[in-house]
């Protein structure tokens, strides 16, 4: 059974983050960059300041909804997690060290969808039965679009449901209980063959946690990752900027080796890793799992703050993918590139790679502090994908559904405990490329409102420049100038008047 479950996953993850994918999440941030005069770096000092400024703002917000900044943690909450520690360590030893360089290009792209889906949400939100306000992607397709693609809505509710058990939950407790073993077996207060009961007392510990959390509505998830995100980043951060530190003689071959990894990934693996292309997709794919740039759950959370101007609430969106993918993801990235371990090139590895690269470092002492910052970044997670999961099954059932969903959601947290972790991250995978779709679809079709002729002109010029680059990939070099240059100085014509 697992077999079959394991070559359908393949086939339809091979497709979904195949060359069509690429083009998708990559040409739409593109697209969207260009239509806002690239205000992920006009307004970004401003969105940096902005956001800091309000931690120390304590004020309270309206019923049914949350602060600005609660809303901004809770968001963080769902993408600072797994992806950040465990999905760049897949995504180096199946993309090489270049597939950090393709994080980092789906980030710049990605903090202008993370905008453009946070004022959308905004937007286009509205109050359920319970006096809450309710937005994200189904909501500004049901009442921004028209009628014909309502359909997108509930499409992406139900790749919503079915990604939120797998990215949000599973996967998330899957590093928790790996952190701790990892604790546990360096200080020797278990045996390995205790493990599997003891990550069975840990799955259901989290998942009363993860329930009483989530009953209690989304006042208490904001009181609780407000407290929560800050500290696990800053103490993430800190350790993270000692390995480096203390190993900063590496970091020039380690930038060398990202940058000409990207373009040449077999020169620095050992020929382990070949093509440029499984280097790209690992980077774009492991950086939309972690940022979620694209996916547009993150806008579910920043539909209940309490404010009336969605570009404002947007700006929060550039901050947010910047301090995932930019600040953390890169940390992550050179603790386990300038630690010195060895990098197993072209196996899946997770969460356990980025513990030896602070033990190598520190000693087994810090696995201590790694093993909290790993299971705080896990179950910060866990409770933010779990609102996300309850707002697209209000969408489909009705408000009805809520608490018998939060329950059945709790309970996965047992399952995760003891899963696979490479059919896991597969899975996941898979689901958040499929939620990607209506998503990115809608975000098109709405700026597009907004726009004139230019519209149809830019998409064209797009696709001639992304047909450049694959052929430049798979025939000839040479055409990326001759096809690929003419299409880039169109659409610097069409860009620079938005400045």
């Amino acid at each position: 059974m697992l077999k079959t479950i394991e070559a359908v996953n393949s086939a339809v993850n091979n497709f979904i983050w195949g060359i069509p994918a690429m083009v998708c999440i990559i040409g739409v941030g593109l697209y969207l960059s260009f239509r806002t005069g690239f205000i992920q770096i006009r307004k970004f000092p401003y969105s940096i300041k902005n956001t800091l400024g309000r931690i120390f703002d304590k004020s309270e917000a309206a019923d049914g909804s949350i602060t600005p900044f609660q809303a901004v943690c809770t968001a963080l909450a769902g993408t600072v997690g797994t992806g950040n520690i465990a999905g760049v360590a897949g995504a180096i030893t199946i993309g090489g060290p270049g597939a950090v360089f393709w994080m980092w290009i789906s980030a710049l792209l990605g903090m202008c969808t993370k905008y453009s889906e946070v004022t959308l949400a905004v937007h286009f939100r509205e109050k359920n039965s319970q006096g809450d306000w309710v937005g994200g992607p189904m909501y500004y397709i049901k009442n921004g679009l028209s009628k014909h693609w309502h359909w997108l809505a509930f499409l992406f509710s139900l790749f919503g449901v079915l990604t939120v058990f797998g990215t949000g939950n599973a996967t998330q407790v899957n590093t928790i209980v790996t952190a701790i073993d990892s604790l546990m077996l360096n200080f020797n207060l278990a045996s390995s063959g205790s493990l599997s009961t003891i990550n069975l007392v840990i799955g259901i510990v989290i998942a009363i946690a993860v329930a009483l959390i989530l009953i209690g509505g989304i006042r208490r998830i904001g009181k609780v990752t407000e407290t929560l995100v800050p500290f696990m980043a800053l103490l993430y951060i800190l350790l993270g900027l000692g390995v480096v530190i203390l190993n900063i003689q590496q970091v020039p071959a380690v930038f060398q080796s990202i940058f000409e990894g990207a373009f040449h990934p077999a020169a620095f693996t050992g020929g382990m890793v070949g093509t440029l292309f499984t280097s790209m997709k690992k980077g774009v794919s492991r950086g939309i799992f972690s940022n979620e740039a694209g996916l547009g759950t993150g806008s579910i959370a920043h539909a209940t703050a309490d404010t009336s101007q969605p570009v404002k609430q947007g700006l929060f969106g550039i901050f947010e993918v910047f301090t995932d993918t930019i600040v953390i993801c890169t940390l992550t990235a050179l603790i386990i590139l300038c630690s010195g371990i060895n990098v197993p090139y072209g196996q899946a590895a997770g969460a356990e790679l980025t513990i030896q690269g602070f033990t190598t470092t520190y000693g087994g002492w810090v696995s201590i502090f790694t093993a909290i910052a790993l299971c705080c970044f896990a179950f910060s997670t866990t409770i933010g994908w779990g609102l996300y999961g309850s707002r697209c099954i209000e969408f489909l059932f009705g408000t009805k559904t809520i608490r018998p969903f939060m329950i059945v959601y709790s309970l996965v947290a047992i399952l995760g405990a003891t899963v696979d972790l490479g059919l896991l991250w597969s899975i996941a995978e898979t689901f958040n490329g499929l939620m990607s779709i209506p998503n990115l679809i809608a975000v098109f079709l709405l700026y597009g409102i907004f726009t004139n002729s230019q519209l149809l002109v830019t998409v064209f010029v797009l696709n001639v420049f992304f047909a450049a680059i694959y052929g430049a990939i798979t025939a000839n070099k040479k055409i990326i100038l001759t096809q690929g240059g003419p299409a880039i100085l169109t659409l610097l014509s069409l860009i620079i008047p938005l400045f």
